[in-house]
């Protein structure tokens, strides 16, 4: 069953790309002067921006799993984390395709004057890098060879990565910021939660009792 419900959720992941692209294209890609028809006056920008859009909501529902599967009772979520932390990183890379091909045409003097001006790039380039290592050891043969705990410590550099994603949506937005505030709000509650989750973990843990003398001498 999980493994039927894996290639729903894989084709629902891909279907923002399509939408995007048929938007892109328009009614008519083989006349040049249409393409971008369907997504207004600045289609590069638009398209730019509605794969850094799917980039925040595939972090976020990611993030989502683990909170979701302990309220619901539903373990099983947890095979969909990894596919779904892939899709953030696949559209994070269309996201900066975008942003060198299309805006910038691979102009090295561009890009860089385009950093020293515009923070936001810096800041949302170092979400990027940071998703990298995870992308790179998504695999369970990574995960036997880090060892568990190492693995879980490298992947906590995604609450790092949502972090740069929402702040570069923020400083990128001059004047309505509903929407990257929206996402923010949602990654502090998913935050908030694993900061609970670990208070309570750490409660409990310091009001465990002791071992009795007995118990130590047999170890």
């Amino acid at each position: 069953m999980i493994r039927y419900l894996k290639i729903v959720v894989f084709v629902v992941c891909l279907a923002p790309l399509g939408v995007l692209m048929w938007k892109f294209f328009g009614p008519r890609p083989t006349d040049v002067s249409t393409w971008g028809a369907g997504l207004g006056a600045n289609p590069v920008e638009a398209l730019e921006h509605g794969f850094g859009d799917w980039t925040l909501r595939f972090l976020l529902i990611t993030l989502a799993i683990t909170p979701l599967r302990r309220l619901l009772k539903m373990p099983s979520l947890i095979k969909f984390r990894r596919m779904l932390g892939l899709f953030a990183f696949f559209y994070v890379c269309l996201h900066l395709t975008i942003y060198l091909w299309l805006d910038q045409s691979f102009s090295p003097q561009a890009i860089l004057a385009d950093v020293a001006k515009r923070k936001y790039i810096t800041i949302g380039f170092t979400g990027f890098v940071l998703l990298i290592p995870l992308a790179l050891t998504s695999t369970a043969g990574w995960i036997r060879r880090l060892g568990g705990k190492r693995w879980q410590a490298l992947h906590r550099l995604i609450y790092l990565a949502a972090i740069a994603g929402v702040i570069h949506y923020l400083w990128l937005v001059k004047a309505d910021k509903r929407k990257p505030l929206e996402y923010g709000a949602v990654l502090a509650v998913l935050l908030g939660y694993r900061i609970v989750a670990w208070w309570i973990a750490w409660v409990k843990k310091r009001a465990a009792p002791l071992p009795s003398p007995e118990v130590l001498a047999q170890r």
